[in-house]
């Protein structure tokens, strides 16, 4: 019987020293999300369909260009306009263009943690390699760190691909607390975060507090990009990327090859321009800005209206006068 009980003792033992060693591996071996990459924009056509055929061409050209990935269904990508068909259908789309070492990841969250599972199943069915889950927003006022960490704990138990975690203040009024991400950090599916809030002091403390992990950092603007960079960030989403995808690639490389003094001439370069993109002017002008430089961007859907033409003229200032135009 004490043998018995011995070698039953050892099998528990062992199998908790073999999960042990699983999670451990499992955290060295995260995927690798260094690197650029643009939030692709929609296509539309004049009656507001999707335009795959444009879409195709964009994405021709985008292969040309040093990007770590693509990220399809972001907030640049009209995600929540589009139906929970469209949204798939876009993303299987891109799989079909999308070199084979370019990373696709895809936007997939929702409101309802359960709605996340489900297109978060569905985007990774579609080929997508890892998934962006933006927090849920709408409750924003109950979205307190136990309820965020329980929302990404069941979505990425129950994920196919690593997930990154998504924080957009402009866009949800929600940062992801610190000590959500955190502790998310060490969730062996959670592979890192995108941080388009800007605050520096708080990228640099969620790197310094998560490192131990594995977790990857990537900044959501190319505004603060060299600043991230010098914090330890890994890369960045960029919407400046669809317009200004090579000089966007040239100024994370001038960073990661340490040189400071032309990654921040090309820097202040950018800021302008990216601001006009994002924060000032939204979708409308990125697909304005992607049109002049040989893109399709064309209309948005509704109920996100054109430029006013005073706010093109100002849009054109930007660009031209740091250069691009």
């Amino acid at each position: 019987m004490f043998a018995t009980r011995s070698f039953s003792l050892l099998c528990r033992r062992s199998a908790v020293s073999a999960w042990r060693n699983t999670s451990q591996s499992a955290a060295k071996k995260r995927l690798d999300i260094s690197g650029i990459y643009p939030p692709i924009a929609t296509p539309f056509t004049q009656s507001e369909d999707v335009d795959y055929q444009r879409l195709d061409d964009n994405l021709k050209k985008y292969s040309n260009l040093p990007f770590r990935g693509l990220v399809v269904q972001g907030s640049n990508g009209e995600y929540p306009y589009l139906t929970p068909e469209e949204r798939v259908q876009v993303v299987k789309r891109v799989k079909q263009t999308l070199p084979e070492d370019q990373l696709l990841m895809a936007g997939s969250g929702c409101e309802s943690t359960r709605a996340t599972i489900q297109m978060s199943q569905q985007m990774a069915d579609a080929g997508a390699d890892c998934l962006l889950v933006v927090t849920p927003c709408f409750y924003r006022g109950r979205m307190d760190s136990r309820a965020l960490i329980n929302h990404y704990t069941k979505v990425a138990d129950s994920s196919p691909v690593p997930v990154v975690l998504y924080s957009v203040p402009a866009n949800t009024g929600l940062d992801l607390p610190v000590d959500a991400i955190i502790q998310l950090s060490q969730h062996p599916n959670i592979v890192g975060l995108k941080d388009s809030g800007g605050d520096i002091s708080r990228i640099a403390l969620v790197v310094q507090k998560t490192r131990s992990q594995g977790f990857q950092v990537l900044a959501g603007s190319a505004g603060f990009l060299m600043a991230a960079y010098a914090v330890g960030a890994v890369g960045g989403v960029c919407a400046l990327a669809n317009v200004l995808g090579q000089q966007v690639c040239d100024l994370a490389q001038l960073c990661v090859s340490g040189r400071w003094d032309e990654a921040r001439e090309l820097q202040y370069r950018l800021i302008e321009p990216n601001t006009a993109v994002t924060r000032q002017y939204g979708v409308p002008a990125l697909k304005q800005a992607m049109e002049w430089f040989g893109y399709h961007g064309g209309v948005c859907r509704s109920p996100l209206q054109p430029l006013s033409k005073a706010d093109l003229e100002q849009l054109q200032v930007k660009f031209s006068s740091n250069g691009w135009l």
